[in-house]
């Protein structure tokens, strides 16, 4: 396989998973506004601190309201909407069709699309939330079409490796923002530090399910739902498909496939070790910002050493 075709599926899987995920933070955040009483406001710039687009965001927005963060991470022409990473992903998918099932092309096109003439209903929440249920539903689909109709050869290691770091990544970041730093309290520009029951399980709930995970969690959690098991499920819970764990791993396996694989399979280890070796309680007590950064370089290591060993070799 040549490495630019290579290229383009990694950044294809990684572009699609990104979009789902933003689409499921920004639906948790509306949704979470049905159950809080109206004098809790929601900090919306711990979606911009989750995506990493904070001085961008400041370029184009004196403040984080709900409109503005729906616009930026829905419509804007910049690199953090919706709409530009599926501009980027059908880009890319259509220079691969060769290597891909002809089904899978056709929907990230229509996906595409769709939210281009959906986006500028976005600044109302119903309309937002049915766009964003069927971008999430969309993206399922067609990497469910790509696992039911691509030959397992290195074209689909790579969309397994762009999506599994890709779905790394992103739980962490999740997990770094917090449930507890999503509010303000009411009449304050502050971040509240800890709000008593019943919203901090109500914040950790949403954490949960913005990653789907609530069902699962409860099954395998029999306790009720606090910070500490919520960051151990998400980060070391290797059954869970979106825990950070189970996505290093998966990128361990499939690198088997490929070769010269030896730099990117050691700080895959790294990375592993750093996440399962972790005590998660002394991480809530301590703060897990730090924790977080150090996972989010070998995060970066990762890819870096992926597009070093197979998509721009040094040698």
């Amino acid at each position: 396989m040549l490495s630019r075709v290579a290229e383009r599926i990694y950044w294809q899987a990684r572009y699609l998973e990104r979009v789902e995920n933003t689409a499921r933070l920004l639906n948790v955040f509306s949704n979470l506004l049905l159950d809080l009483p109206g004098r809790t406001k929601l900090g919306w710039r711990a979606l911009v601190r989750i995506t990493g687009t904070t001085e961008l965001f400041a370029t184009r927005y004196n403040i984080a309201t709900e409109s503005n963060l729906a616009q930026f991470l829905i419509a804007d022409d910049c690199d953090a909407s919706i709409c530009s990473m599926l501009s980027m992903a059908r880009e890319n998918a259509r220079t691969t069709r060769e290597v891909m099932p002809t089904e899978a092309f056709e929907r990230i096109n229509d996906l595409h699309y769709y939210a281009q003439s959906a986006a500028d209903s976005a600044a109302v929440r119903s309309a937002r939330n049915e766009m964003l249920e069927h971008t999430i539903e969309s993206a399922q689909q067609i990497f469910g079409m790509l696992a039911g109709a691509m030959s397992r050869d290195s074209g689909y290691t790579f969309v397994r490796m762009g999506r599994a770091l890709e779905r790394a990544d992103m739980v962490t970041r999740i997990v770094d923002v917090g449930a507890r730093k999503l509010f303000t309290h009411p009449g304050k520009g502050s971040v509240a530090p800890r709000f008593p029951e019943p919203y901090e399980g109500i914040l950790w709930m949403s954490v949960l399910r913005s990653q789907s995970a609530y069902q699962m969690y409860r099954q395998h959690v029999r306790r009720r739902v606090n910070g500490e098991d919520v960051v151990r499920f998400l980060l070391q819970d290797e059954e869970f498909p979106r825990a950070a764990i189970h996505n290093l791993t998966t990128i361990s396996k499939v690198l088997s496939k490929l070769p010269k694989n030896e730099e990117v399979a050691g700080l895959v280890d790294e990375a592993r070790r750093h996440v399962m070796q972790s005590q998660v309680a002394d991480l809530i007590e301590e703060g897990l910002t730090d924790y977080i950064d150090r996972l989010q370089i070998k995060f970066a290591a990762i890819h870096n050493a992926i597009t070093h060993t197979w998509f721009s070799p040094r040698n």
